[in-house]
C-alpha cells in the first residue's frame, strides 16, 4: 500500500512543477499578433482610450497617451496612433530609444 501513495505523490509532484514551468498561454507577447489584431479590424470612432482598452483586454502591455498608445512588446516599445477612416486600428511606429522618446512625444 506504500508504493501506491508514493507513485501518486510522486505524480502530483511532478504537474505541479510542470504548471509552474510551462509559461501563461494566454499571454499576448508577439508582434504579429498584435498586428493582425490591428489589421483585421476596423473602428473610425475609435479613440486612443478605446484602442489601449482593446489591447489591454487581448493581453497586450498597453498604456493610452495624449492621442495615442504605447505598447510594451518583446523588449520593444511601440506607439499606436488611431487612424480614423483608414484601414486597420492604428498606425504603428517603433521607439528606438523608448524612454528618450517618450519624453520627447510628452513635451512636444
Amino acid at each position: 500500500m506504500k508504493r501506491p501513495g508514493a507513485i501518486c505523490l510522486m505524480t502530483a509532484l511532478i504537474c505541479v512543477a510542470l504548471a509552474f514551468a510551462i509559461p501563461a498561454s494566454g499571454a499576448s507577447d508577439d508582434y504579429s499578433a498584435l498586428m493582425k489584431l490591428i489589421a483585421d479590424n476596423e473602428d473610425s470612432r475609435m479613440n486612443a482610450m478605446d484602442l489601449a482598452f482593446l489591447l489591454a483586454t487581448h493581453n497586450f502591455d498597453a498604456t493610452p497617451e495624449d492621442g495615442y498608445v504605447i505598447v510594451k512588446l518583446e523588449g520593444m516599445i511601440y506607439s499606436l496612433s488611431p487612424n480614423g477612416e483608414k484601414p486597420g486600428l492604428a498606425e504603428v511606429t517603433t521607439i528606438s530609444n523608448a524612454q528618450k522618446d517618450i519624453e520627447k512625444m510628452r513635451s512636444g
